[in-house]
């Protein structure tokens, strides 16, 4: 029997581009499913029954949202994918945004206590926040260091912070640098600060069910995808800049500082353990969360 057709869902930004690559100029025979919610919204996806047209087989999302989501209840709750790759292994710049015309807030020292708007609970923007509060020192026990507010997409989020036409609803949110620059350059909201995450920032998720022989041609031509980015570097330009709202400069600035794996199987469990550790200190998971040995599908040789 023939196995069905793979969907991969992504996380439409630049970081896609060797995933179009590998689907454009190596054959890559899947459906590519845009999710612009973010990683909270890939792990439903993925734990989605796989007759719902909201499942997937595979997604490609943040570190810190694939592990917070895997180390709920202590990896024990019927999760039904793992870490089969590692897509991206820099870190990811995520931006202290509000808009442009807020006097309210002027610094990531004013955030304490202000309200945070996210895509979705336990997506990045979510469980950055509270890696910020950490950082800045602002978790107390027993306390929420901020207001949550669930928003949705990137444009749901700018909107959340103006002014305009009645009162915000949010004082702050976070979204990667590159992705919210052309939004500063035009005046419609400001950079408050900027958080780095202390892991390499994406990785590839999929469900255990998947036909193994699916999974290592698909990560056989994202590799081809990644190779094929760094040698038609103006492709990848003109990728970005045809599909996405980035000027030909911002495209440029972001490809010297993201490193993509030359080889994307595999997930290292010392990554993996570290970051649990750091969501533990931050409070977004439990002491009894699961680790590496319960959320890694494929170990990095």
């Amino acid at each position: 029997m023939t196995a069905k057709r793979l969907r991969i869902a992504y996380i439409p930004e630049h970081f896609s581009t060797p995933l179009h690559f590998a689907a454009k100029h190596y054959a890559l025979d899947a459906d590519l499913v845009s999710e612009p919610l973010g990683t909270g919204a890939l792990t439903a996806r993925l734990k989605a029954d796989t007759s719902d047209d909201q499942a997937v087989d595979v997604a490609i999302g943040l570190t810190e949202g694939f592990v917070a989501d895997l180390g709920k209840n202590g990896g024990k709750d019927g999760v039904k994918y793992g870490l089969a790759g590692t897509y991206v292994t820099s870190p990811l710049c995520w931006a202290i945004s509000t808009g442009a015309d807020r006097k309210d807030v002027t610094s990531v020292e004013s955030l304490n206590g202000k309200k945070v708007g996210v895509s979705r609970i336990g997506s990045g923007s979510y469980v950055m926040s509270y890696v910020l509060a950490d950082q800045q020192g602002w978790l107390k026990q027993g306390e929420e260091p901020f207001g949550v507010e669930v928003i949705g997409d990137f444009a749901a989020l700018r909107k959340s912070v103006r002014q305009e036409g009645g009162k915000p609803s949010t004082e702050f949110f976070m979204w990667e640098h590159f992705t919210t620059k052309w939004a500063w350059d035009n005046g419609e909201l400001k950079k408050v600060g900027e958080i780095y995450t202390p892991w390499p920032s994406w990785m590839i998720a999929a469900r255990s069910s998947i036909d193994q022989k699916q999974l290592e041609d698909l990560m056989g031509k994202l590799n081809a995808g990644v190779k094929h980015y760094h040698e038609e570097s103006e492709e990848a330009v003109e990728h970005i800049t045809s599909t996405m709202k980035y000027s030909k400069e911002d495209a440029e600035a972001w490809m010297k500082t993201v490193k993509f794996s030359d080889d994307v199987k595999g997930v290292d469990g010392k990554v993996v353990d570290d970051t649990v550790s750091v969501l533990q200190k931050a409070g977004v998971l439990k002491a009894e969360a699961g680790g590496s040995e319960e959320m890694i599908a494929i170990k990095r040789a």
